[in-house]
């Protein structure tokens, strides 16, 4: 079966639902499942309809026009319609520890996350094994002299020639500039290990340890210019104790990362994350 995923968002008022599956019975398209939201705070509406596109009597890209052409006359802020038969491109990148990799690839080879993995990008040459055991071409491009922008630029030109859809940061430990995340905007996934927007930057268990904290926890996030600031898409948490040290909070964490993590970007390539500003909605 051939389903497309519609997301939508636009001022709340009376008459939406009516109205966006009025436009799908017309067309013939059957609805699978339909989730929406009302934030009565910000006087918004968001919505996700799946639908069968299977018998579809027209192409992709006029059902697209003319559901442009119904949102106008709504009013609809905004839309994207996405085919789940059309696989996303996702690149991992990551620096020395492997804890994320393993989990997002062993996810990826299961069949749990809708994508391929052409490649995966680090500044250093730790994990190729990881990637070799997976058979995905690894990239180790180190930043020399301290070089950071020519070798951001050879992470581009790879990602741009593998038609990269997604770039996941699986613990990849260095600093995107502005330009690198606005030419991916909303395209960029980041884990932080720490419950943001708590313990923002570097050394977040250390940190945490020094305040006593109760519980740890980790957060995935999309990348902004802002660090660690950009719209949060999953976060999870565990309790801890005043016997914890630094290393063992740490190492609880890994726990915390990888499947906050995974559950992100599996949310992301479902077409179940819409952004509304600083904040996401995350469809079930």
């Amino acid at each position: 079966m051939n389903q497309a995923v519609f997301l939508i968002q636009t001022i709340d008022r009376k008459g939406l639902l009516s109205q966006i599956s009025g436009f799908f019975f017309k067309h013939g398209l059957n609805i699978l499942h339909c989730e929406q939201y009302s934030d009565e705070l910000d006087g918004k509406y968001f919505m996700r309809v799946r639908i069968d596109v299977s018998n579809m009597e027209m192409t992709r890209r006029e059902l697209y026009d003319d559901f442009k052409k119904y949102a106008a006359v709504m009013e609809v802020e905004r839309f994207e319609v996405h085919y789940l038969d059309e696989k996303q491109r996702m690149a991992i990148m990551v620096s020395k520890t492997s804890h994320c990799l393993y989990d997002l690839l062993m996810h990826q080879q299961d069949g749990d996350l809708n994508c391929e993995i052409p490649l995966i990008i680090s500044n250093h040459p730790d994990l190729e094994h990881v990637a070799d055991q997976f058979r995905i071409p690894y990239y180790s491009i180190p930043i020399i002299n301290g070089d950071k922008a020519a070798q951001e630029a050879k992470v581009i030109e790879l990602l741009e020639r593998h038609l990269i859809d997604l770039v996941v940061m699986a613990r990849y430990m260095q600093v995107l500039s502005d330009s690198f995340c606005q030419k991916f905007e909303n395209r960029i996934i980041n884990i932080h290990h720490a419950f943001l927007p708590a313990f923002q930057g570097g050394n977040p268990y250390h940190r945490a340890w020094e305040r006593g904290v109760k519980m740890i926890g980790a957060t995935a996030h999309y990348a902004t210019p802002d660090l660690d600031e950009g719209p949060i898409i999953e976060q999870d948490v565990e309790r801890v104790s005043h016997r914890d040290t630094p290393d063992s909070l740490r190492q609880l964490g890994k726990d915390i990362e990888r499947r906050v993590l995974t559950r992100a970007v599996k949310a992301h390539l479902d077409h179940r994350v819409i952004i509304s500003g600083r904040r996401t909605i995350v469809m079930s």
